[in-house]
This record gives C-alpha cells, structure tokens and sequence, in this order.
C-alpha cells in the first residue's frame, strides 16, 4: 500500500520562505504524477502545483505562480515544494498527493502558516 509523509511545514512571517518534502514509499514512485494541494481553514481545497513521473513538466496554480517550485527526486522517491514570498493567504494544510490511472494515495498533510 502507498505512502506518503510530508514534512517541512511551520510558521513564517510574510515574505518568508518555506520547503515542504514528501517522501513516498510502496509503490514506484517514478511512475506516478505527483501534485501539492493546499486546504485553508473553511475553505475547499486548492491545487497548487503538479509534475509528471519524469519530473520534466510541472505545473502551478497563478496564485503561486513565480514564487513556488516543485521538483522531485526519483532516485529518493521525495518530492519538495520550495514555496518564497510567502503570503499570508497561503496559510493552509498541505497535502501530497501521488497519482496515477486508477489509483491515487495522499499523505496527512504538513500545516504552513503566514503570519506576521
């Protein structure tokens, strides 16, 4: 069975900078699509970025455009979020999720908070 452990959340003043990790395990990893999605409290969830297996393509939502980036390391089975110029309607839990046809495993999520 997939999993999937996020770390790297906290607290940060805004325009700060933050690192979120995701480290996988129980499934080939270099196979799967991998996302961030991002859930504030009362709010429904928002994706905010994608890359494919190969880690050539990534995508972002425009509300994070220019200040986050994705990457992953398939050799480690780990894929970060380096997320700068943080603001505070960036606060939310985020969660890892691990995708591919017919099958999907998210993590627990990590908590970002943006606050002065």
């Amino acid at each position: 069975e997939g999993q999937l452990v996020e770390s790297g959340g906290g607290m940060v003043q805004p325009g700060g900078s933050l690192r979120l990790s995701c480290a996988a395990s129980g499934f080939m990893f270099d196979t799967y699509d991998m996302s961030w999605v991002r859930q504030a409290p009362g709010k429904g969830p928002e994706w905010v970025s994608a890359i494919n297996p190969g880690g050539e393509s990534t995508y972002y939502a425009d509300s994070v455009k220019g200040r986050f980036t994705i990457s992953r390391d398939n050799a480690k089975n780990t894929v970060d979020l380096q997320m700068n110029s943080l603001k505070p309607e960036d606060s939310a839990m985020y969660y890892c999720n691990a995708r591919i046809l017919g099958a999907s495993y998210w993590g627990q999520g990590t908590q970002v908070t943006v606050s002065s």
